[in-house]
């Protein structure tokens, strides 16, 4: 079954955790509970990993960013942040652009 830009958005939209930006240390983390930076990293730098990999790039349009999945994918937790084949593939295709799609973020109200 050939990977399309659809199946890559939906693992791109499965990916779990949360990455924040840890100031001390100029990086991006990944935790697993609400407690696991502790004070190193303020709420608001702390985005929910499927957030995390998109980058805006025009007036409404996100691109799904390979530099922020390497970050991921340098983490070597696969699993456990549900990275799937359609990214791996999507990180090897570098001959091709990254792709850019419309994106709406939710409201809870």
């Amino acid at each position: 079954m050939p990977i399309t830009s659809e199946l890559i958005c939906q693992a791109a939209e499965q990916l779990k955790g949360f990455v924040g930006f840890n100031r001390k240390t100029g990086q991006y983390i990944v935790r697993f509970s609400e407690d696991a930076f502790g004070m190193d990293v303020a709420d608001d730098a702390i985005f929910p990993a499927c957030e995390f990999v998109w980058v805006s790039s025009a007036e409404e349009t996100m691109s799904l960013s390979r530099e922020r999945i390497q970050l991921l994918l340098a983490q070597n937790i696969d699993d456990r942040i549900s990275i799937s084949e359609p990214l791996r593939v999507y990180q090897r295709r570098v001959d091709i652009p990254e792709i850019v799609a419309l994106r709406t973020v939710l409201s809870a109200s």
